[in-house]
């Protein structure tokens, strides 16, 4: 077994992770909110457009928590909710909320879970895609 330490999601990837997820959503012709959580969930970075919705930062922060606990982007559990799904009653178990809708993608080194970035804003594919984008930056 290794216990060869992996390097923790920095600021300075955060700002990375952001800046990337900005120009993505720009290109498109997007205005979001993107939050940047490290491993324990703590925010590391977060922006927001000017002309974004303002909904955009909450659902962006919750994109990014449920990606980060869940080890998944949320764009694969949005099937896992609806009735019948395995997690179908989790959104409202916890006290901490969730979103299980496209944005939030968990960001990894080296194989570890390191922190998760969320984006909020546009159409949840293209959350989906900005976040995507971002954290292909970081590879």
């Amino acid at each position: 077994m290794s216990t060869t330490a992996v390097a923790p999601l920095t600021i300075q990837d955060a700002e990375e992770l952001v800046t990337a997820a900005h120009r993505a959503a720009e290109a498109a012709g997007v205005t979001v909110s993107v939050t940047v959580l490290d491993a324990g969930g703590h925010l590391l970075a977060f922006r927001r457009d000017d002309r974004a919705v303002l909904i955009s930062g909450e659902t962006s922060t919750r994109k990014a928590y449920t990606a980060l606990q869940l080890n998944a982007p949320t764009a694969d559990l949005v099937d896992a909710v609806q009735p019948g799904g395995l997690f179908h009653t989790l959104p409202t178990a916890l006290d901490r909320p969730l979103l299980f809708i496209a944005g939030g993608v968990p960001v990894h080194r080296e194989g570890r879970l390191i922190g998760a970035i969320g984006v909020g804003g546009g159409a949840p594919e293209q959350d989906h895609g900005f976040a995507s984008a971002a954290v292909r930056v970081l590879a």
